[in-house]
């Protein structure tokens, strides 16, 4: 059957585009962010074979800043807007250039380490925020001290020296793990830092272990090399995830310790403050200190957004026509169909709200250029599994999120101990959790309340839950999304993705396929 699907596949590939509308489009560049640099590359991928051409260039978000005010590129991406000024006294503004932040894309910083007991990968490692802290900060330098051992409830790790990773260039990973140190521990950041505030450059003193690597891609790789065994580095979730590697479990302020998965982003960034005067430069950007500090035992502290600098100026030197029916074209299935893909990449797919806001942005594109087409956009068919049909503000993912298990409470277990020593204090075993279907661990509601669902306890994922979709009443067919994150068993997602696009594609196209059509069939009536 999938031979058949294949065949039809191509046959349809090829009926699409016998006649592109390449007329249509111009090739787009942009540089910046390497931590959503996965998703959207992934996104230029899918949009390809509709001859939306697209280069991108993960060169940080600093220099995807400094590339957008320079109209060195058509778009940016940066995990924070300008800062005015940057580190060094030097001017980080978009300057004359008309632009509009777009949130693109959610995630989670996540804390990714190579620690190995008799040349076993140690995995299901806790730190608090004040440990991490230190770390980073070179006052904890082996990895057998005892506030890490106490993280742990008692599990003991070999004398073995903690060489933090560290971005090398203008990072909005950096700027965005120096804010929470600036925010949570300042008296261990600003002491180190030598002032307050972040920093999108990490400060490597002279004399410690601590080494730096430029880009995510290559901080993930040396964690991950041969000789990175002691290393811990921040990258977003979507690295380890691709390299089947294990990243620390972060305290929470509910007592929680949890990881960066698509659930515990969507849970903590419902507390995020989004900027909503449509009248300010800042317009959609967040304010992270309620994620920082929510009480939910579910939420991520480290849950942030990505932005596209959009280039919105009707004289922009660089933006044609066809420049900008590609960025609209490209952001148009990345804010709506490409969301469904969050999750599995090692992401958290932006909620309605955000989408619609994102629309509204996108179409400042067509009021620069009204040649540009912007017809048949209509958010509410989306195939996104955190929409809620009718109400704007909530959040699906958000709410069938499950709750921790109780072996990562603080004091309790911890839920995996294969490696290292494991601890035999009362609190450790009153934490053991009793085994669900299959062997992972029942997740209970805080207080001890009855069981919610089964939880993986290396990864922290649910193992089964409702993944239904909520859609409005008057909603094209869509795929239905698999709510997983893509940790565990992310070979048997990616089929499923592959085959539910399969069908999609053949059976019931997707709203960006639909529209790519419409608009093909509407540019050659007009040619003839």
């Amino acid at each position: 059957m999938l031979a058949v699907l294949v065949g039809l596949l191509s046959s349809s590939l090829l009926i699409a585009t016998a006649n592109p509308a390449q007329a249509a489009y111009a090739q787009i560049e942009g540089s910046g962010s390497t931590w959503s640099q996965g998703i959207v590359a992934q996104w230029i991928s899918d949009v390809d074979a509709n001859g939306i051409k697209i280069t991108y260039n993960g060169a940080g978000s600093s220099q995807g800043r400094k590339d957008f005010a320079q109209n060195v590129t058509d778009f940016g991406i940066t995990e924070i807007p300008y800062q005015g000024k940057d580190e060094f006294g030097a001017v980080d503004t978009a300057g004359d250039r008309e632009f509009a932040y777009m949130p693109i894309v959610a995630g989670g910083t996540a804390f990714t380490y190579q620690v190995k007991v008799g040349g076993k990968l140690v995995k299901d490692l806790r730190l608090s925020g004040d440990t991490i802290a230190k770390i980073f900060t070179n006052k904890i330098t082996n990895w057998n001290d005892p506030a890490i051992s106490a993280d742990n409830n008692g599990r003991k790790l070999p004398s073995l020296t903690i060489v933090p990773v560290v971005r090398a260039d203008g990072s909005g990973t950096t700027a965005q793990f120096t804010a929470w140190l600036d925010q949570q521990f300042p008296s261990i950041w600003q002491p180190y830092f030598g002032r307050t505030g972040l920093t999108s450059y990490y400060p490597k003193k002279s004399g410690t272990k601590t080494i730096s690597a430029a880009g995510s891609d290559q901080v993930m790789n040396t964690i991950s090399s041969s000789q990175g065994n002691g290393t811990i580095g921040y990258v977003e979730y979507s690295y380890p995830v691709n390299k089947k590697y294990p990243v620390v479990k972060l305290l929470n302020k509910a007592g929680y310790f949890v990881e960066p998965t698509q659930y515990n982003v969507a849970v903590a960034l419902t507390t995020a403050k989004i900027n909503t005067d449509t009248t300010s430069q800042a317009y959609l950007t967040s304010i992270l200190d309620g994620v920082y500090t929510s009480t939910d035992p579910r939420a991520y502290p480290l849950s942030s957004y990505s932005y596209m600098l959009l280039p919105t100026g009707a004289k922009d030197q660089r933006m044609t026509t066809a420049k900008r029916q590609t960025l609209t074209d490209f952001m148009f299935y990345s804010l709506c169909q490409g969301q469904s893909k969050a999750g599995p990449y090692g992401y958290s797919p932006l909620p309605l709200n955000l989408v619609q806001a994102g629309f509204d942005q996108l179409k400042k594109l067509s009021t620069a250029d009204p040649a540009v087409d912007f017809t048949d956009r209509d958010v509410t068919k989306c195939n996104n599994p955190t929409f809620v049909a009718g109400d704007l503000s909530k959040n699906k993912l958000a709410e069938i999120a499950p709750q921790p298990p109780a072996c990562d409470k603080q004091g309790a277990g911890p839920c995996g101990t294969e490696t290292g020593t494991a601890p035999t204090t009362p609190a450790a075993a009153a934490g053991k959790p009793t085994a669900a279907a299959g062997g992972a661990p029942v997740a209970a509601a805080p207080g001890g309340d009855a069981p919610a669902a089964a939880v993986d306890p290396g990864t922290g994922e649910v193992a089964s839950t409702d993944t239904t979709t909520a859609a409005a009443a008057d909603t094209s067919i869509a795929v239905p999304t698999e709510l997983v994150s893509g940790r565990a068993g992310d070979t048997k997602v990616f089929g499923a993705l592959a085959v539910a696009e399969l069908l999609a594609i053949i059976l019931a196209p997707g709203v960006g396929a639909v529209y790519f059509k419409r608009r093909q069939r509407r540019r050659q009536g007009a040619a003839a």
